[in-house]
């Protein structure tokens, strides 16, 4: 019977076959060199073996030369690190780099196909919802103001405002939302930035589009040139004046842009008033001389802005004469004694005809019309929120008209008559106002008391308004008046 050295013993082979093995290690030997003894430690066999390093790192490729950790684990093996690679820092310090080069490529790349509006776009673009995604796509400019000099220099403001009248409504909406994200008053642009693109757009006469008019004219040079050099004055006249039998919210908001623009500029007035302006607005009022406009609709603030244009344009001399021509004070006097929401806003509209230089004709038109009864009739009802433009006209009326003439005689003669009754109304407010105003002094001396020179400069717009709102004007008046 062979041996197991025999059974496994090498066996030979033709000298012709070039690939040779390994010879083959005794079985034994191997079962040896595996055995385990008690404790776990192998078994080492008598053949010389190579020990392997202890080596408690993961396989993987070896790490560059360089390579060092930022901030190390501590003992315990927590990780203390900001988790971001130096590869992953090196690539966003590139894409910070470069954000504005692909802004600016962004624009680059639109104007080519915007440079000639009437062509281009169909040009551009095969399908108008490709054109939409475009458009949009300017969205990211309004993150960098720092681009809209070369937005402007390359013409894309007026081609974008030439998109207003697209066809395509979606389209003119995505142009309107953009437009109006550029000149957002969050948008952190520079007063040289800012100017760059609203004049760029300017000269698009992109300015019938009202949803943009009123941040244009939170800038008053901006506002002049809106209602000097564009048409958007007689389109607003225009528009308000335009018959409805409901009052629509674009007639509304387009008497709002008008008075946020007669507000904004004298010179804006004046050309309001050239237009045949207090006529038209007096037409439109006397609707309303008996009957209140709807709570809470547009009707209603349309009612409210109509006044405030009526109020702005008659702080000038102009005005005024226009608003005696077209019997302003005959329609505000009919307000004050049959209206309800338009009497306050007639009052404060004669308290601003009567004021000024060039009210002396509105004060003579004043007494004429008889109104002195009224005006001292509400005083003496001791209505607070028609308190002050009452001793507004009660102090132009003194003030204006000449000391021999029967309107000052007959005015006076109302303050004297039943025992002196208004006189002594106008003592007891002016006692009330200046005990409100004290209680303000005291409390501001207290704050002055800790503070510096430098504290005192900077409080004193802020004080003011607090002796304002106590009723300093008020009370300046009255003494005034007394």
């Amino acid at each position: 019977m062979s041996s197991i050295d025999d059974i496994f013993k090498k066996p030979s082979h033709p000298s012709n076959i070039k690939r040779k093995l390994e010879p083959a290690r005794d079985p034994t030997e191997i079962y040896k060199a595996a055995k385990l003894d008690a404790n776990g430690d192998t078994i080492r066999g008598k053949e010389p073996t190579v020990e392997d390093a202890e080596d408690d790192d993961v396989a993987g490729p070896e790490l560059p030369p360089d390579f060092e950790e930022d901030i190390p684990d501590d003992e315990e093996g927590r990780f203390f690190g900001g988790g971001v690679t130096k590869d992953t820092t090196n690539a966003l310090d590139y894409i910070d780099k470069h954000e504005n080069e692909g802004a600016a490529s962004l624009i680059v790349h639109l104007y080519s196909y915007m440079d000639e509006p009437s062509n281009g776009l169909a040009r551009f673009m095969a399908s108008e919802a490709d054109l939409d995604v475009e458009i949009k796509t300017l969205s990211i400019l309004s993150e960098h103001p720092k681009l809209y000099n070369e937005f402007a220099e390359l013409g894309c403001a007026g081609s974008l405002v030439s998109l207003l009248t697209h066809e395509n409504t979606d389209i003119s909406i995505d142009a309107i939302e953009i437009l109006g994200e550029l000149i957002d008053e969050d948008v952190e642009a520079e007063e040289d930035q800012w100017d760059a693109i609203v004049n760029s757009m300017i000269t698009t006469a992109f300015l019938t589009q009202l949803d943009i008019l009123e941040s244009l004219s939170s800038r008053p040079s901006i506002a002049d040139r809106i209602g000097q050099e564009s048409g958007i004055m007689p389109w607003l006249h225009e528009r308000i004046s335009r018959k409805e039998k409901r009052v629509s919210q674009n007639k509304q908001y387009s008497a709002e842009m008008l008075a946020i623009l007669l507000q904004s500029s004298s010179k804006n007035r004046l050309r309001f008033i050239s237009l045949e302006g207090v006529d038209t607005l007096l037409q439109l009022l006397s609707v309303y001389r008996k009957l209140d406009p709807q709570k809470d609709s547009d009707e209603e603030e349309y009612f409210e802005n109509l006044f405030d244009c009526l109020t702005c344009v008659v702080d000038e001399d102009e005005g005024k004469d226009k608003f005696i021509e077209a019997e302003g004070i005959e329609l505000a006097q009919i307000m004050l004694r049959e209206g309800t929401l338009s009497k306050p806003r007639a009052l404060r509209v004669l308290n601003h005809a009567l004021g000024g230089r060039g009210g002396l004709r509105a004060c003579e038109k004043f007494v004429e019309a008889g109104l002195l009864r009224t005006a001292f009739g509400m005083f003496m009802k001791q209505d607070k929120s028609l308190t002050e433009h009452l001793l507004g006209i009660f102090s132009s009326l003194l003030r204006l008209l000449p000391g021999d003439t029967s309107g000052r005689i007959r005015t006076l003669a109302k303050f004297v008559e039943k025992d002196y009754e208004k006189v002594t109304r106008l003592i007891k407010l002016r006692r009330e106002y200046k005990s409100k105003l004290s209680v303000v002094e005291q409390d501001i001396s207290q704050e002055k008391s800790s503070l510096s020179q430098d504290g005192l400069d900077a409080l004193e717009g802020e004080w003011l308004s607090r002796r304002l709102d106590a009723g300093l004007f008020s009370l300046q008046v009255r003494f005034l008046l007394i």
